[in-house]
Parts: C-alpha cells; structure tokens; sequence
C-alpha cells in the first residue's frame, strides 16, 4: 500500500476543510468565488508580473485557517496534529497588547517552513491560546471556573493523536490511515450541535466575546478560513456590490503606488448562526451566535528587522494624525505617510536592507572578462544577480486583533490597573514542546542560503551586504 505523504495530507486537510466550512458557512464560498474572479482578471492585465510573489497556481490554492483553543494542553495536542501536516509553530503573537477591546489570548501559526514545501501547498493555521491566568480578564473565581471547565473536555481523540504522531514519525501515512486521520481532523474543526451552556456562555461573554467562543462550549471549530486574493481592494468593492457586509476596513499597510509589503486582510462580518442553547432549567432552545467570519489576505515582501521597525513607526505616525484629524480617512492619511517615508521601489527596500530577497545569478548577461563585485547591491546594479522577493508568509498581531476586534459584538471588560500576565515566545515553546520559530531567522536563512548558492557560482569568497 502506497504512502501519502506529509505535504499530500496538508494538500488533502487544506481542501476538506475548506469544504466543511463552505457547506457551514455558504459566504465563505461567496469569498472564494470572488478571490478566484480577481485573481483572473489581475493575471489577464499584469502578466507575469502578476506572479511575482508566487505562481497564480499557489495563490489559488492558498488558505490559512484559524482556530482557537483553551490551555498548553490543548495547544500541545494542536502541534501534534499539524506536525502530521509538516506544519511547525512560527511567530509569537501577543494579541493583548494588540488590541484595545478585550482580546485575551496568545498565539502563533503553524505553517510549513522549507521553501520547497511552502511551494507544494502553504496551508497555514493561525492558532490562539485563551489566558485566563490574566488578572486584566479573569477574576480568581472566574479563573477557576474556566480552568474547571476546561479541564473537563476533549477536543482531540485519541485514535487522531496517535495517527497524527505515526505521520510526523513516518513522513506520512499509509492509504487507509491517512483517509482515517483526514476524516478525524476535519471532523474536530466542524461545528458542533452539541447544545451551549447559556447562561456559562454569557458569562464569559460579558468579559470577551473571544474568550466565550473558546471557554464556552466543549468544543473548537474553524474560526474563519483565507483565501489569498491579488487584488484586495478590488474584492472588497466585489464583496460590497454582492451584498456582503464587510468589517469597515482592510487591515495593514495602505494601497498605495509603493511595492506591496507584509501583509493585508479584511473580512465580511461574523455571521448569526443558529446554535442550540441550553437554559438553566435545562431545555434546549434555539439560539444564535456571531463567532465565525470569512477573512481574505493580499500578501507582499518580508520586512527585515529593521523594515518593520519602519513599518510600526508608520503606523504610529497614522495613529497620531487619525487623533488629530478625525474627518480624515485613515486611509489616505496613511497613504499619504507610505508615500513620504516607504521606500517605492524593491530596488530600494533592497538597498535600505528593508525587505528580504534571494538572489541568483542571471543566465543572460554578457561575458566581458570582469570579475563580479563583492556586495549584493553592485551584483544587481551590475546585472550579475537577479533579485527576487521574499513572500511573506506570517502574521502582524495588530491586524489580527483588528479583524477580531471588527467582529466582536462588544467591547467586554479589560482592568488595566492590574499587572497582566506575562507570556512570550519562550513561554509559548515551554508549553508546546516544541521551538517556536522566529520568521525573521526564517527569512534570513532563505536570503542567506541564496546568497552563498551565488558566491560559489561566481567563485567570490563572500558577498557583503
């Protein structure tokens, strides 16, 4: 019997997933309809350029999920399955610090990190972990209710945990293993009819919608699922023309006439879902919930260290003129701060050391005799080496919370006179058993394995920065 392998099974929980949802949430296939339109259309006016950040059979294909779970014990379990996948933990992301309304969790993605395997099929999750160890959100009464309830449930089997430990042991699985692993993993993230708890339900309510989607029911789900789009802006106007209402902005860096950098996102609102609900009397009756939403992603260049440094000083420069000019779109306001203080051509971000390129010798240059430059920016000036960008393939904490926030019925209750808890990357691999990778060493390693494909190439001892 033949074995499938960790990318196959990726490919195959990527696509089965996306048609749970579709079926659970009928917008959702809306969204991937529209992404697909544009999609077409930017390929038939840009060309080639249009996949310049990916070929357009990648860019359809692409997804990230995100799901939410309650404790290290669950996030554990979590890494094991997706370690299936060849999925590994990238990024810690603070969403308390990142959001204004209460937004009390910690999380990260799992996403392949070989450049090869990202090719294959990128399915990334973005995965959020509650805190109720922070004071700021939860009472010490509440606390233990939570940490109670919590304790007392199952989100993973363990038939899915053992096939998952098998393929991450094995690089994959067995035929009939693997149809069985697929139909486990899709059937946890599956909404369940399993009744709510109401009155439990709105107590956590009152602190977080977030925290009440996690802590509130005996189950997780598929909190929304990406599609990635070409042209972001375009499919927000599609969206609106169809009568899908939007959250009220697309999240990051501006459209401007600039390269495109990091990351952008938008989303239609969280849907009113019928779920049942049981009372304090113990009937059933039927309820609704907004949890779930359909978010959508246009991808750009990974920044290094220092361009996102620039970046989240853009960001406060934005900030201070939204607060001194409140009539103004933020929008144009941050337009309009891109285009004084944002380097507008890759050239540029390459040569500020702003953005992450690899590089490989060009095939057509003429042989005149000369020895090749030593650093990078003479070798593409020179026509030696050819630049190419780096997608970025992680996430920004501020616009996470902000597409959160955008989808939460209410503001909920956050303490600020209290110290909160303190949680960080190291934390966070502590709990998973397993690194928590840092995306700019990922970035790094691409560019720098690149760059000494080419010194070899070129016979040069090193190539300077």
């Amino acid at each position: 019997m033949s074995t499938i392998s960790q990318w196959r099974l990726r490919a195959a929980f990527a696509a089965r997933l996306s048609q749970m949802y579709g079926q659970e949430v009928p917008a959702y296939t809306t969204l991937v309809d529209v992404a697909r339109e544009v999609n077409e259309d930017v390929l038939r006016t840009r060309g080639a350029d249009a996949e310049r950040l990916g070929s357009i059979s990648r860019v359809t294909a692409e997804r990230h999920g995100a799901i939410r779970v309650g404790t290290p014990g669950e996030l554990r379990q979590v890494a094991r399955v997706f370690a299936a996948l060849g999925m590994h933990p990238v990024g810690f992301y603070d969403l308390r610090e990142a959001a204004a309304s209460a937004v009390p969790v910690i999380s990260t993605a799992f996403r392949p990190v070989d450049g090869g395997e990202l090719a294959r099929n990128p399915f990334r999750v973005f995965t959020s972990m509650l805190t109720p160890a922070d004071p700021r959100f939860f009472d010490a009464d509440l606390r233990s209710r939570l940490e109670a309830f919590l304790a007392g449930r199952e989100l993973f089997p363990p038939e899915l945990l053992a096939l998952a430990d098998r393929a991450a042991a094995e690089s994959g699985l067995p035929e009939d293993e693997a149809e069985r692993f697929l139909q486990l993993a899709v059937e946890v993230f599956e909404l369940s009819a399993e009744p709510v708890d109401r009155a439990w339900y709105e107590t956590l309510e009152k602190v977080s919608a977030v925290a009440a989607d996690i802590g509130g029911v005996r189950s997780t789900h598929i909190n929304h699922l990406t599609p990635r789009v070409l042209d972001i802006d375009e499919l927000y106007r599609r969206m609106t023309d169809r009568g899908i209402e939007m959250i009220d902005t697309i999240q990051g860096p501006p459209a401007w006439k600039g390269p495109d950098v990091l990351l952008r996102q938008t989303s239609f609102r969280a849907l009113a879902e019928p779920r049942a609900m049981r009372t304090p009397d113990g009937s059933v009756v039927s309820g609704t919930l907004r949890v779930r939403f359909g978010e959508v992603e246009a991808r750009g260049i990974a920044l290094t260290r220092q361009g996102r440094a620039l970046y989240d000083e853009l960001l406060g420069r934005v900030d201070e003129l939204a607060t001194l000019n409140p009539t103004e779109s933020r929008g144009d306001l941050a337009r309009e701060v891109w285009e004084r203080h944002m380097p507008g051509s890759e050239e540029e971000l390459a040569a500020g050391g702003l953005a992450f390129f690899t590089y490989r010798v060009t095939d057509d240059r003429p042989r005149d005799g000369s020895r090749p430059p030593t650093t990078i920016g003479d070798l593409v000036r020179q026509g030696w080496v050819r630049a190419e960008p780096v997608v970025y393939e992680d996430f920004l904490p501020r616009s996470a919370a902000g597409i959160f926030q955008s989808n939460l019925s209410g503001e909920g209750i956050r303490d600020n006179d209290q110290q909160g808890a303190a949680y960080d990357a190291a934390w966070l691999s502590g709990a998973i058993g397993r690194d928590v990778l840092d995306p700019f060493a990922r970035y790094e390693e691409q560019r720098n394995r690149s760059l000494a494909h080419v010194a070899r190439e070129l016979d040069l001892p090193d190539i300077l920065g």
